[in-house]
């Protein structure tokens, strides 16, 4: 292997081989105690198959100063717990490369509160990070920012929804046209040509939330391209709270029996769920996003059918190691890059490591 490959591969890939932490490589590479003979041997013999130099990192770590890494996420909130996975990666990440000199600021906003966001935005840009991960919610909040970010010379990262014509080091989340595809081909499975499909869309902001109508456009892509006959109806709930959600779905339900198939465009379908189980419909499949305590209870009582997983740990994880590699120079970084769409069900949500 040539010398400029082995420098790219840096302790990461030696740390993914061994299964070990890159503090453990660390370790290893200074000579330093508290790592077992066994795993240094294990370390020390990757090192010598890629030929890796110790020197080339130990003079980049030398040369650096303390590196402010800065995440603008939404808040977990008692409506959804899904952001603590992201965060959950995050930290691991963090954790990781913290002993590179590394420092990460969180800074959290309110997902129905683009006021918060505002606020949380300008904080962000006062502290001068050195890098930025974002999880975009509001757009045009977003690309105000994400330009204040770029004009700053600063790497950005988006996870879990991405931005148009923005000059980001990288996107990593899911593909969401296509994860609406899967959804309405999932539902094709289940309904008779004269059934009728609802498609749902909860956010206090919608027209803000592009993430959400992304699904919703490849989900009724999927029934125009496979000329099925089914009608397509779109529900939009500009609130998230459980009372006008049901009163909008009820009476949609109420005046089209034929509706046979709910497709939730987030995580807020264990709300249609609640509603579904109250007046005990289980006659509709229910198919939203996201391993939620809330979804999985709806998923084991078979009023949620399907659930589509976009693993936002790993998001989370990958975008903070993203950073590190850009600016350590470790190795180049992809433009995208999506994660599998994982379908969840009763039967195999046990196994399921989100």
């Amino acid at each position: 292997m040539k010398k400029t490959e082995t420098e790219l591969t840096g302790v990461k890939e030696i740390a993914r081989r061994a299964n070990v932490s890159i503090g453990t490589v660390d370790r290893v590479i200074h000579n330093r105690a508290g790592v077992s003979e066994n795993t240094k041997q294990k370390i020390n013999a990757i090192i010598e198959e890629l030929n890796f130099q110790p020197n080339k990192m130990a003079s980049l770590l030398a040369s650096r100063k303390i590196l402010n890494f800065a995440i603008l996420i939404p808040a977990v909130s008692n409506e959804t717990d899904y952001w603590i996975y992201p965060l959950n990666g995050i930290k691991q990440a963090a954790a990781e490369i913290k002993q590179f000199g590394v420092t990460v600021k969180y800074y959290f906003y309110d997902l129905d509160s683009k006021n918060s966001f505002n606020i949380a935005a300008d904080e962000l840009l006062r502290g001068e990070p050195h890098a930025v991960l974002i999880a975009p919610s509001f757009v045009e909040e977003s690309i105000v920012l994400a330009n204040k970010i770029q004009a700053m010379g600063v790497p950005l990262v988006f996870i879990n929804s991405d931005l148009p014509n923005q000059e980001n080091l990288t996107y990593i989340g899911p593909e969401l046209y296509q994860s609406g595809k899967l959804a309405a081909k999932l539902v094709s499975f289940a309904i008779q040509p004269q059934d009728k499909v609802l498609t749902v869309n909860i956010a206090t902001d919608l027209e803000n939330n592009h993430h959400l109508l992304r699904k919703e456009q490849g989900f009724k892509k999927f029934f125009e391209e496979t000329q099925k006959q089914n009608q397509v109806i779109t529900l939009h709930i500009n609130e998230t709270k459980l009372a006008p959600v049901e009163k909008s779905l009820l009476s949609v339900l109420s005046t089209d029996p034929d509706i046979k198939a709910i497709f939730v465009t987030n995580s807020r379908v264990n709300i249609v769920a609640r509603i579904l189980e109250k007046r005990d419909r289980k006659d509709i499949l229910l198919i939203g996003y996201d391993f939620l305590k809330k979804n999985i209870s709806y998923l084991e009582s078979e009023h949620i059918t399907f659930l589509i997983c976009q693993r936002p740990k790993e998001q989370g994880y990958l975008g903070i190691i993203a950073l590190y590699k850009h600016l350590f120079k470790i190795s180049e970084i992809e433009k995208s890059v999506y994660m599998p769409i994982d379908i969840i069900t009763k039967e195999n949500y046990q196994f399921y490591n989100s």
